[in-house]
């Protein structure tokens, strides 16, 4: 089979991986519009559940983003006048750049054809061709109207930054200016950078003066609002250089359908959810396992990707359900700034309304050194128990980490 992936991102570039493997006499080809090693954005992150499945799938690139990735243990919770707190739980993050590095390398490795500084003009002859170009797809807008494409806008203005101070965890920041809240999600991806995104309403984005600062005065203004948070770092916007600024508003796009003849959408062309949920790397990869295993089936293309977004959309509906909660709530932040601290974070912890009373108590009492110390632990013993299930994975061998996190309150 001839396969064009247009797009280099995770989902193209790993979907190609999977095709190579499924049958190495395939003609992978990905077009990727950007020249070599140029790409835009920061850390991503993932969970256990993209680490099972990326062992299950192709255990020789899992190990690579395993001994890549850099884990943190617990959310820390920060807002101006309240007292700090902490959410239980591990997560793991990565460079976008890291990341797409070593699936190209896997890539390459397997004899996929990957060209640089291409678009959809350049498609070869394919069998396949699988739009894997991001919320914006050029190659969906060709045909938006049988796509069925719908875009609708979230209400808050936000920024993806970056910043070389190095957050020990995965952080909420909430800051309490005189034009109104605002605050930042950031987490370490390596040993030198953080990933930080900004968000606020619109009326504080533009009491700010933020809609009329370039990239660089705007930074500016965000260090010293979030100063308390940067140890005297800076912020990096990648849109410095272009003279623009990377203020946009959330997009969430769905499609009606994901596929056009020989043509089906993959990743954020066929689907995003709000950033707030930090899952948009692994529906992309996982949206290429799915492809991967409704071609591997046989048959006919045209039932292979009927079986494809079947799949997709079943596992996705709770989580784009979730992510839209999760947006709302971060719209609605003025009407919780007002909470006790520890109420407060709960509440950002529980935005999706799911959780039991003992959510809550545990929440509470967790808050204390030695129970949280204890939660760690646990949280810990199950984290290396899953791990050592999957196939390759030395009991003894850690990732690479942040930085240790005490133990105190």
């Amino acid at each position: 089979m001839r396969i064009t992936c247009v797009g280099g991102g995770p989902a193209g570039l790993y979907f190609a991986v999977l095709a190579k493997l499924a049958d190495p006499a395939h003609e992978v080809t990905v077009l990727e519009r950007n020249p070599r090693g140029v790409t835009y954005g920061w850390g991503v992150v993932f969970w256990d559940d993209l680490l099972d499945d990326l062992y299950a799938y192709d255990p020789v690139s899992a190990r690579q983003i395993w001994d890549a990735a850099c884990q943190w243990d617990e959310y820390e919770v920060r807002a101006t006048g309240k007292s700090v707190t902490h959410l239980a739980g591990y997560g793991f993050s990565l460079g976008r750049h890291r990341l797409l590095s070593l699936l190209e390398a896997r890539a390459v490795a397997l004899g996929v054809d990957i060209r640089w500084s291409a678009s959809e003009v350049d498609i070869p002859e394919s069998d396949l061709i699988v739009a894997a170009d991001g919320a914006g797809s050029s190659l969906r807008s060709l045909d938006s109207g049988h796509f069925g494409t719908s875009v609708a806008m979230g209400g808050n203005k936000y920024i993806w930054l970056g910043t070389p101070h190095v957050f020990r965890t995965f952080t909420f920041g909430f800051e309490r200016t005189s034009a109104g809240w605002i605050w930042f999600h950031a987490y370490p991806f390596d040993s030198s950078t953080s990933t930080f995104i900004v968000e606020c309403t619109p009326a504080t984005w533009a009491a700010l003066e933020l809609d009329r600062l370039d990239a660089a005065a705007g930074c500016a203004r965000l260090e010293t609002i979030f100063a308390a948070h940067l140890d005297g770092q800076r912020l990096v916007d990648h849109r410095a250089d272009s003279g623009g600024t990377g203020w946009t508003n959330f997009r969430r796009v769905t499609n009606e359908r994901w596929d056009n003849g020989n043509v089906v959408l993959m990743g954020d062309a066929a689907h995003t959810t709000h950033f707030a949920i930090g899952s948009g790397t692994k529906l992309a990869m996982q949206d290429a396992m799915a492809l991967a295993d409704a071609l591997a089936a046989g048959g006919e293309l045209a039932p292979a990707l009927e079986m494809y977004e079947h799949r997709r959309r079943a596992a996705l509906a709770p989580l784009q359900r979730a992510a839209l909660a999760s947006s709302e709530w971060f719209e609605r932040l003025p009407d919780y700034a007002g909470l006790p601290s520890i109420r407060f974070s709960y509440a950002l912890s529980d935005r999706r309304g799911e959780y039991p009373l003992w959510r809550y108590l545990l929440h509470r009492g967790t808050q204390q050194a030695v129970p949280r110390a204890l939660l760690r632990r646990a949280l810990s013993a199950r984290r290396w128990t899953r791990a050592r299930r999957r196939p390759g994975v030395a009991p003894t061998a850690p990732p690479a980490r942040a930085a240790p996190l005490p133990t105190g309150g």
